[in-house]
């Protein structure tokens, strides 16, 4: 691509922004380990065990009496006897263990499955998990009897689990103000690190306990003490939401622009996290608006990149002296961040504060924030929004040469190219030749030469057959019109190749894992008795299986304009074994063994197509007939409809209705149905289905289109029953849906 580099997804800052989050993640998986332990103990048993030589001694997972003072899930039932032998460590900071009689192999820890969701939404909606308990208030009680009589025998509350936690450590995170008291009176270095190098206070602020908070404060915790990523109290607090005590280390004097390991500010991350309260808590307090990272970032690009917008227009009033202009080392403006995470309002704000002056921008990869939308690819709205605005050239060229069109191209959003060819985007522009390699040639750097060259195949097809406005008339007469020859980019592409393989292989395996054992096939248990049928993807058969007539669908492994037959093959398998319907066809199973064995097997109907009764062998059908063929499609079509999932036919035609001996219809052949929800996700490129039954949306591909195209097939259908004629007799069937489309 000559000189032009890809915008990463990730900046670096916003690289070790999600590493940080990983890391607080596992930290509190680590936490509940530690503290959610479902195990049936005794503490009578316990107190009775002790003596002065087992305080300090461990379980495997390193933790010692006091550890389980904190646990959460003890109960006195089921009390299982000790064991001979369990491990205790002479030196706490050692990893060898030796074995010893021991009360603690009263606890096993058991394994637990974490399921690692995006950390910050699991937090939220968990984030008083760890302080749920199921003792009652006697047991409570007994276990803070029991960590009394430990610490007066001098027990350790500083002594660190294989988990990298201590019981102060744990007491804190849980919230046990009492416990947490206790092992402060018998705590002699209360700022001791655990895993992560984090403090009780940090674990605190994680956790968003006030009152535990203030006790470690008034105990003089250190209340700027650095973690491993170099976080105070406070960034923890502003990063996870906990706005009393955000307010208490204020109000406490903690250094408002306290900076993390790459110069992150506790406002950057409140900015990010999109806490409104604690951002005003940090401006009322002096935080520096114009405060920048070590990438250059502002709370506005932080703003601008969790899309909080009222947090945005805070940050943009006049007393505080933002510059919606300023750039960080990349160049990027908050609106490029805005762009290319495609938070519309966001970017609508900032060109309301900085102007339309901003839209002509570019970054260090020569983008402008038209250009961002088109690299993000994350809404459509917004791409709709800058095009609308006075000065916003949609054929903008970088620094290299580049447009809008070349991004949406380089990155494979169709969408977004379909719009910025209906807006005018010119797909005949190169990028300037000394970035040009001397290798290539300039006619090569075209956004079609981009998108072949990065394998998107759906947008190289879209490009070629685009077609200019007003030229339905040559299109309605069977003339192809292309504006670049087919020469040049022989489809599929290298790349589109390889990535269609590697994709149907997967649907594949999917496939065969979801469909039921009963739907699996053999073809070798069909006995094929005649050829009834062929299309482009294969022959139809008629067989017998298990003494039924079956009619068996033969697909071909073929990839044809990178689209392969295998992921159609996948598609309608999966959404026949999804029907249940007397109005559409009985799905028999699927021959899923081998590529070259792919067959499509359900009942056989064996009054042919309506097409065929009509048109071929000329039945003349009375109206109740007719009427009863009309509402058994009509029900067919209404099941798909109005299933959890909708499903658009779309190839309902008069060859798809079959008819059964007592001239009863089914709805047949899915090979171009899809569910409503993936229809905006497919290739629109190449119009499904036949032509002369086709809606006129579906034909242009110009709009998006829902189940009202099944509608206007089945209308034609109907038309075609009560006439007995051929919709569009006269026109070959592409001039037919153009004849519709266009007039």
């Amino acid at each position: 691509m000559g000189n032009y580099r890809s915008r990463p997804q990730r900046s670096c800052s916003e690289e070790l922004l999600r590493k940080i989050f990983e890391s607080y993640f596992l930290l509190e998986e680590k936490l509940k380990n530690d503290l959610f332990m479902n195990n049936n103990i005794d503490m009578y048993s316990i107190q009775k065990a002790i003596g002065s030589e087992m305080l300090n001694e461990r379980s495997i997972n390193g933790q010692t009496l006091l550890h389980f003072c904190c646990n959460t899930f003890i109960t006195d039932k089921n009390l299982q006897r000790p064991e001979e032998c369990l491990i205790k460590v002479e030196d706490s900071s050692s990893d060898t263990v030796t074995e010893a009689p021991c009360i603690l192999q009263l606890y096993k820890k058991e394994k637990t499955n974490c399921e690692k969701d995006s950390y910050i939404l699991k937090r939220k909606s968990n984030r008083k998990s760890h302080c749920c308990s199921n003792k009652d208030a006697s047991q409570i009680r007994e276990e803070k009897d029991l960590a009394q009589l430990l610490l007066c025998k001098g027990a350790d509350p500083a002594i660190i689990s294989k988990n990298g936690f201590s019981p102060l450590h744990l007491a804190c995170y849980k919230g046990d103000i009492e416990l947490v008291s206790l092992f402060l009176d018998h705590c002699s270095h209360l700022d001791h690190t655990g895993a992560g190098s984090v403090t009780a206070l940090h674990l605190a602020c994680l956790a968003g306990h006030l009152e535990v908070t203030q006790i470690l404060a008034q105990r003089g915790a250190n209340i700027e003490a650095r973690d491993a990523v170099s976080f105070s109290p406070l960034h923890i607090a502003c990063l996870f939401g906990n706005e009393g005590v955000v307010e208490y280390l204020l109000a406490h004097g903690v250094d408002v622009n306290i900076t993390g390991s790459v110069g992150d500010r506790p406002l950057h991350l409140a900015c990010f996290g999109g806490y409104p309260r604690i951002v005003q808590l940090l401006l009322n307090k002096g935080a520096r608006v114009k405060a920048w990272d070590e990438e250059g970032n502002t709370p506005l690009h932080y703003c601008a990149r969790g899309g909080h917008n009222d947090i945005l227009n805070l940050l943009l009033q006049p007393q505080f002296k933002s510059d919606v202009h300023i750039g960080n080392i990349y160049l990027d403006t908050p609106l490029h961040i805005a762009c290319y995470n495609g938070f519309y309002n966001c970017a609508k704000t900032l060109l309301t504060y900085g102007g339309s002056t901003l839209l002509l921008k570019e970054n260090l990869w020569g983008e402008t924030p038209i250009h961002s939308v088109c690299t993000g690819g994350k809404s459509m709205e917004l791409l709709r929004f800058l095009l609308s605005i006075e000065g916003a050239y949609i054929n903008h060229q970088g620094f290299d040469g580049h447009t809008p069109l070349h991004s949406a191209c380089f990155h494979g959003h169709v969408k977004f190219v379909q719009m910025l060819l209906s807006h005018g985007a010119d797909l005949n522009i190169t990028t300037r030749e000394h970035f040009i390699g001397k290798e290539r040639k300039q006619e090569e750097q075209t956004p079609l030469a981009w998108a072949y060259d990065q394998g998107h195949d759906q947008i190289v097809s879209l490009l070629k057959h685009f077609r200019r406005p007003g030229a339905h008339e040559d299109y309605a007469r069977g003339e192809y019109l292309g504006g670049i020859e087919n020469t040049y980019f022989p489809l599929p592409s290298p790349i589109g190749k390889l990535r269609t393989v590697v994709q149907e292989k997967l649907d594949v395996l999917v496939l065969r894992q979801m469909l039921p054992e009963e739907l699996h096939l053999n073809l070798s248990d069909i006995e094929f008795v005649e050829n009834i049928g062929s299309g482009s993807f294969g022959k139809v058969f008629k067989g017998k299986y298990k003494n039924l007539f079956v009619a068996v669908k033969r697909y071909r492994t073929n990839v044809n304009y990178g689209k392969s037959d295998v992921e159609m093959f996948c598609r309608e398998v999966s959404i026949l074994g999804s029907l249940n319907s007397p109005y559409i066809v009985k799905f028999v199973g699927a021959c899923l063994q081998d590529p070259s064995q792919f067959a499509i097997v359900t009942e056989f109907v064996n009054g042919g197509s309506l097409f065929s009764t009509i048109h071929e062998q000329k039945i003349s059908l009375d109206m109740v007939t007719k009427l009863n063929i009309v509402l058994d499609v009509a029900k067919g079509m209404l099941y798909l409809h109005t299933l959890p999932q909708p499903i658009i036919h779309r190839d309902l035609n008069s060859h798809n209705i079959l008819l059964c001996e007592k001239m009863r219809a089914r709805v047949a052949d899915f090979g171009e149905s899809r569910f409503v929800r993936n229809i905006f996700e497919e290739n629109m490129t190449k119009q499904p289905g036949n032509l002369r039954w086709m809606a006129p949306e579906v034909f242009t591909q110009c709009t998006r289109y829902s189940i009202k195209a099944d509608v206007f097939s089945f209308g034609l259908c109907l038309w075609e029953l009560l006439t007995c004629e051929l919709p569009f007799a006269h026109l070959k069937p592409a001039a037919a849906a153009a004849d519709m489309a266009y007039k």
